[in-house]
């Protein structure tokens, strides 16, 4: 049912935050927990964190084993760094998709407490000081402004996990309404479809063009959009195309009697996911 997305520092305690979660559901509900992390999938995050395709290729395989677990019964607990904005609204898409709830729980720490519960861990267990460093300087912090945030708890390393609060967030909270880009398609929309891979089409030519003579912090204009691709580093044509396909997964519904529409949206969703 709903959905727990964890948030910090490498060794900010999340794991340990989860573990709580997790007995403390187990104990007060009948409901099945399920903890999906790096740890489950066997990951070597100073090789991971150290290449970008295996860290992509990382998050992928964690967002879909989120997705075969969501259900109307169990809870979920994502145990991961989630450290990129455009990450956790893809998560927010699918809980959207799934119309379950979810809240953000973010171990607040700072890089030097953090570094130092890294380098108390067993040598295996550590991130080599590059990796830990990188990603202090890669993380994009939760903002509770942004629908895909919130609700945010925001725990301390001495504090006490707001159980109730959060249990509040899950179970007396409803599910965000699915909107034009997580409903469900109907099959008789056979026209919208076409429109959606055409328009989606032309605008990665678009912006693949664009790219030639483009340089990061350009503005890229895409056919039938208002607004704007903001560009802030090269983006080859298979990450394009990746993300067109879960823009289109995302986009799975009713036909809009505006298909002008379509374009906006993409660009939006673009601009969400490549920051």
């Amino acid at each position: 049912m709903p959905l727990i997305v964890m948030c910090g520092y490498p060794c900010s305690g999340k794991t340990r935050r989860a573990e709580e979660l997790k007995v403390y559901f187990e104990r007060s509900t009948e409901r099945k927990v399920h903890v999906v992390g790096d740890g489950a999938l066997g990951v070597e995050k100073n090789s991971v964190y150290a290449d970008s395709q295996k860290e992509k290729n990382v998050r992928a395989a964690l967002k879909a084993e989120v997705e075969r677990k969501v259900n109307k019964e169990d809870i979920v607990i994502l145990d991961s760094l989630n450290y990129i904005k455009g990450y956790r609204y893809e998560l927010f898409c699918l809980i959207k998709h799934a119309q379950t709830p979810h809240c953000m729980v973010y171990c607040l720490t700072s890089d030097e407490q953090s570094s130092l519960w890294n380098t108390s861990r067993d040598a295996a267990e550590q991130y080599t000081q590059d990796i830990f460093g990188a990603l202090v300087l890669r993380f994009e912090a939760p903002d509770s402004r942004n629908r895909w945030d919130s609700p945010l708890f925001t725990i301390l390393k001495d504090d006490t996990l707001p159980f109730e609060a959060i249990s509040d967030a899950l179970f007396k909270r409803k599910a965000p309404r699915p909107n034009q880009s997580t409903q469900s398609q109907p099959l008789s929309s056979a026209n919208f479809l076409y429109e959606l891979d055409k328009i989606t089409q032309d605008a990665l030519m678009a912006i693949f063009n664009a790219q030639k003579t483009s340089v990061p912090g350009d503005l890229i204009s895409v056919p039938g959009a208002t607004e704007k691709i903001e560009l802030t580093r090269s983006i080859n044509m298979a990450e394009l195309r990746k993300l067109r396909r879960q823009f289109i997964s995302y986009t799975k519904m009713h036909p809009t009697e505006n298909t002008g529409q379509i374009s906006n949206m993409f660009v939006q969703y673009l601009n969400k996911s490549l920051h």
